[in-house]
């Protein structure tokens, strides 16, 4: 690696690039790539299960843990060493966020210190195996309404879990159908004088020392998926189960010995977004494991369209490489060019989600709403940007990128389900939009129709540029901007991040304008209205996303002191920028931002930094530094010669 993707590589990799650097250089790396041949699910799962295990003796999990829970408390590190193992098998990854991130999280940050003690050694070391029951067969997204319920007896002292009907059965629970001993089960908390006090979260076991389902637990296997074939995705019920009190995760609610149920969180809307708020490590993770995997299936594409040649020009001997043709340059680099600003942008939001998990007596709750959002929005992005390029990428392997030897079609299978689990990004992409127009400052309480029209109601346009980390260095770049009659106006980055806010401002005040019509209607056409301005929701959260992309590309190439990278990352900012204005040409000339010949502009600007990053494909894909031996697919690597 020369010393130009050296630095490259020093940017991307962000505060935690040791943890990346080691993962690395580790002395066994098939702790994390893919197993060497086709296997069965039931080998699979083994397989998965065994490399499991084997990252117990890492330090992924402790880290990710408070110390006065046993952890170092570097949860940066926790989730940065988690997105590097979407590089290798996604199954591992997902059973990994499974057992640590989603398991170990509920008993972390819902449980209380006797919780902490009894089952978090357990959890570290792979001794206890769990699950995450929330999903329902009749409830999915709608947490806040699940079915299974978990009632208080009060002359036994015992919490009954009990799964009323069909729909309450919990669904695709990883680690249920092989390996779980232990299931952090979400349910209607209902104490004995009959009064409920919304979802909270119980440890159920499900299997005794011999693996035999705990009597009243029904355990079913989901079977074979679309991917993920090391996932033992399973399907929980429960009759009558019953288990000891203290088996309640009381961080935020729970019930004393004369059945008192109590909370410090008065409201229990609120209540239910704060437990919730608390998992959201596992939703950045999610992210980063998407963005690993897109980097992996880009290098594999980068990689074969510099050596794979076909068609010679006129008059020329030899056959041209792939990476030669300017539709394939269009393909790749652009996707190259937004999984770094992705990249930046995870970064970033790691280092958000490692101080308000680091925060003395708790972040202020602005801060932990901000983050919610951010994690939301980014996870929506990065996902749906992995279905896209993994796609593109098989297509621009032709063949070869078809063969199952070739990892393509793993990773394009594995990643689908990530636009739909950890939230499904419609839901999510609406959650943004929430936080933007309340900026962060009222809480998520409510996620109604109702409830969204009130905060539109209340929705003043002041400047959403004051919201974000980079606002100082985002103004003196727009302060520079120059004309937009100059002929290279579009390639300016003052201009650029204009066009972004000015997309973002306008479509968020357009959500504010007809959900404010709705809160002076009646009930059904509140909804109404509500239901018609969704699409303009989902697209004013978009916008939001592609603009902290662009800022986070912006400040990385502004902290750069090595010229040679700087003007290489300025020319990959550009490319993000104007392909991103490039897809939204239809919105910038209808609302009048863009000029019929700055459009076409936009567009001749994007083919010709294709071909000017042409030559840089492979330095732009080493410097994700992923090791060959994670990657397999010798046909696809080939030799890589620069076009």
């Amino acid at each position: 690696m020369d010393d130009l993707t050296q630095d490259l590589t020093r940017i991307l990799d962000g505060r935690w690039g040791e943890v990346r650097r080691r993962l690395r250089e580790h002395q066994a790396p098939e702790r994390i790539q893919p197993p060497p041949e086709k296997l069965s699910i039931e080998d699979h799962r083994a397989f998965t299960t065994a490399q499991l295990l084997a990252l117990t003796g890492e330090d992924f999990a402790s880290a990710g843990l408070a110390k006065g829970m046993g952890g170092s408390a570097d949860f940066g590190a926790s989730v940065t060493a988690f997105e590097m193992l979407g590089h290798g098998d996604l199954s591992l990854l997902v059973k990994a966020g499974v057992q640590f991130g989603l398991f170990g999280g509920a008993i972390a940050n819902l449980g209380t210190e006797r919780h902490h003690t009894a089952y978090l050694p357990g959890m570290v070391d792979g001794s206890l195996m769990g699950c995450f029951a929330m999903t329902e067969t009749g409830h999915g997204s709608d947490v806040q309404h699940l079915e299974t319920t978990a009632t208080h007896d009060l002359d036994t002292d015992e919490l009954v879990v009990h799964s009323p009907t069909p729909a309450a059965q919990k669904n695709y629970i990883g680690n249920a159908a092989r390996d779980g001993r232990m299931a952090a089960v979400f349910a209607q908390l209902v104490t004995a004088d009959g009064k409920g006090h919304g979802v909270h979260c119980v440890l159920v076991p499900i299997r005794d020392d011999t693996g035999t389902a705990i009597p009243g637990v029904s355990i079913g296997d989901n079977g074979a998926k679309g991917g993920l074939p090391g996932v033992d995705n399973g399907t929980l019920s429960f009759d009558h189960v019953r288990v000891p009190r203290e088996n309640l995760l009381g961080r935020y609610g729970d019930i004393t010995d004369d059945g008192t149920y109590t909370s410090p969180i008065d409201n229990a809307s609120r209540r239910f977004f704060t437990m919730l708020g608390t998992l959201v490590r596992g939703r950045i993770s999610v992210a980063g494991g998407a963005g690993a995997a897109t980097r992996s299936a880009l290098t594999l594409a980068t990689r074969y369209a510099l050596h794979r040649r076909q068609f010679a020009a006129p008059g020329g001997g030899e056959e041209l490489t792939l990476m030669s043709y300017r539709a394939h340059q269009r393909k790749l680099l652009p996707a190259i060019a937004k999984s770094y600003a992705l990249l930046l942008a995870q970064n970033d939001l790691v280092e958000m989600m490692h101080e308000v998990a680091g925060h003395e007596g708790g972040a202020p709750e602005e801060h932990q709403r901000e983050l919610e959002a951010r994690a939301a929005g980014i996870k929506a992005v990065a996902t749906r940007h992995a279905t896209d390029t993994i796609q593109v990428c098989r297509e621009a392997c032709g063949g070869a990128g078809y063969m199952a030897s070739n990892r393509l079609t793993d990773l394009k299978a594995d990643t689908d389900v990530f636009t739909t689990f950890e939230g499904d990004n419609t839901v999510l992409l609406q959650l943004v939009a929430k936080g933007l127009l309340t900026e962060f400052q009222d809480t998520f309480e409510d996620n109604s129709p109702l409830a969204m029209i009130g905060f539109a109601s209340r929705f003043t346009a002041s400047s959403i540029l004051e919201k974000t980390p980079a606002a100082g260095l985002i103004a003196r770049l727009m302060a520079r901007t120059p004309s937009t009659d100059d002929d290279d106006a579009e390639r300016h980055r003052g201009r650029q991040l204009s066009l972004f806010l000015d997309r973002e401002k306008h479509l968020l005040e357009g959500v504010a304008l007809r959900l404010a019509k709705a809160a002076k209607a009646g009930p059904a056409d509140a909804f109404r209205i509500f239901n018609n301005a969704q699409d303009h929701m989902l697209a004013a959260a978009e916008a939001h996303i592609d603009r902290v992309l662009l800022e986070a590309m912006c400040a990385a190439v502004e902290a750069c002191e090595n010229e040679a990278v700087a003007a290489l990352l300025d020319d990959v900012t550009d490319l993000f920028a104007l392909s991103t204005i490039e897809r939204h040409r239809a919105w910038y000339l209808e609302h009048g931002r863009l000029t019929p010949t700055a459009s076409k502009r936009v567009i001749r600007s994007v083919g010709v930094l294709c071909k000017d990053l042409a030559p840089h494909a492979r330095l732009l894909v080493d410097a994700f530094a992923i090791p060959d031996a994670w990657l397999g697919a010798p046909e696809l690597l080939g030799s890589g010669d620069a076009a």
